[in-house]
C-alpha cells in the first residue's frame, strides 16, 4: 500500500495562535500520518490470512477512519493558513453563495462560529453539496462521526482543544475562533468552492 507522506506547511506568524500552540498542533497532524502509515502495514500483514485475523482486520479498519480523517482534516485545517492572508473578498464565487444562501457573510460567519461553539470536540465544516448546489454548516464528532456523505469540505476548523490549548483555556473557545478567522485565507478555501 502507498505510505503517506506528511505535508509540511508555509506557515507564518498567526495573530492569536502562538510558534508554540502550531507545533503543538502540527506534532498532532505528524502522529496521524505516522499512524495511517502503520495501521496499512498492519492490514497489510493481517491480510496475509483474512479467514483467521478477520477481527482483527475489523478493529483496524475502524481505527484506520479516524487516524485518516484525522490526517486529512488537519491537512485542510493548516492549508488555510498558508501563504498570506486573502480576505473573503465579495467578488468571489463561494462568497456570492454564501450571501445567497445566508444573506449576508455575517449571517453565515454567525452560524458557523455557532457550530464551533457546540460543547464537544471534533471539527465545524463549511461543506458544498454539489448536488443539491448547497453550502452547509456541519459539526463532526472526533474525526470520523458526522461526515456527510459526498459533500465537499471547503472550510475546516478544529475544535478540539488541542488546537487551542497551549494559547485559551478551553473555556476561551471563543476567542481561538476569532483568532482562526483572522488567519484564514480565504483564496484557498475559495479554490475548493
Amino acid at each position: 500500500m502507498q505510505e503517506y507522506i506528511e505535508q509540511k506547511f508555509e506557515l507564518g506568524e498567526l495573530e492569536g495562535l502562538s510558534r508554540k500552540q502550531v507545533e503543538a498542533h502540527l506534532g498532532l497532524y505528524s502522529g496521524y500520518v505516522n499512524n495511517v502509515n502503520k495501521l496499512n502495514a498492519s492490514l497489510e500483514e493481517l491480510s496475509k490470512d483474512s479467514e483467521v485475523n478477520g477481527y482483527a482486520i475489523s478493529e483496524v479498519k475502524r481505527r484506520f477512519g479516524f487516524e485518516f480523517n484525522g490526517m486529512r482534516l488537519h491537512e485542510y485545517y493548516f492549508e488555510q493558513f498558508e501563504n498570506k492572508i486573502g480576505v473573503a473578498d465579495p467578488a468571489f464565487p463561494l462568497q456570492q453563495a454564501i450571501v445567497k444562501q445566508w444573506g449576508s457573510y455575517e449571517a453565515w460567519e454567525a452560524e458557523f462560529k455557532t457550530v464551533g461553539k457546540m460543547r464537544g470536540i471534533g471539527w465545524a465544516l463549511l461543506l458544498h453539496d454539489e448536488k443539491a448546489g448547497q453550502l452547509m454548516n456541519v459539526w463532526v464528532s472526533d474525526h470520523e462521526l458526522g461526515h456527510l456523505a459526498g459533500q465537499k469540505i471547503l472550510l475546516a476548523m478544529d475544535i478540539w482543544e488541542h488546537a487551542f490549548m497551549v494559547d485559551y483555556l478551553p473555556s476561551e473557545r471563543g476567542v481561538y475562533i476569532d483568532a482562526f478567522f483572522k488567519n484564514l485565507n480565504w483564496e484557498v478555501v475559495e479554490t475548493r468552492f
